[in-house]
């Protein structure tokens, strides 16, 4: 989970096919990696995601599908070319971004890793950063105001 990160000018980026484009003043230059089951499934593997802190504008909002994934949050995608775009908390609107979908992506590195304990054996990141188990990631959220 994202904390003081260093913020970056503005970013842009968007989905595969370019139906959905993004852009970002003052995102924050750090990524977590989400090994949750959720993810795995959506991402196809872990989800690298930028915890936005600031508004992001979307181009082509109308060819963005919702899917709600769970009480607290949903995940949105292109319509048209099925690219993961964002996870979206249900309480504040604060969007979690998939680091692959930015057009440059040289300003970041990674934060943290989470839902550690559903990480599949076969692969590991060699950077050294926090992990958090699940049941940490959920007494965090459990702290938020919605």
């Amino acid at each position: 989970m994202a904390h003081d990160n260093p913020a970056h000018g503005t970013l842009t980026g968007g989905c595969l096919c370019g139906a959905v484009r993004f852009t970002v003043t003052g995102a924050p230059t750090r990524f977590s990696v989400c090994h949750c089951g959720m993810c795995q499934r959506w991402a196809g593997g872990p989800l690298l995601a930028v915890h936005l802190t600031v508004p992001v504008a979307f181009e082509g909002e109308d060819k963005i599908s919702v899917y709600r994934s769970s009480k607290w949050a949903e995940r949105g995608f292109c319509g048209v070319c099925g690219s993961n775009l964002f996870y979206r908390m249900m309480g504040d609107g604060t969007h979690v971004l998939s680091l692959g979908i930015f057009d440059d992506q040289s300003a970041f590195t990674m934060e943290s890793q989470i839902f550690i304990e559903e990480k599949p054996s076969g692969y590991s990141f060699a950077n050294d950063v926090p992990a958090m188990t699940g049941a940490e990631v959920f007494a965090q959220l459990a702290k938020l105001p919605y």
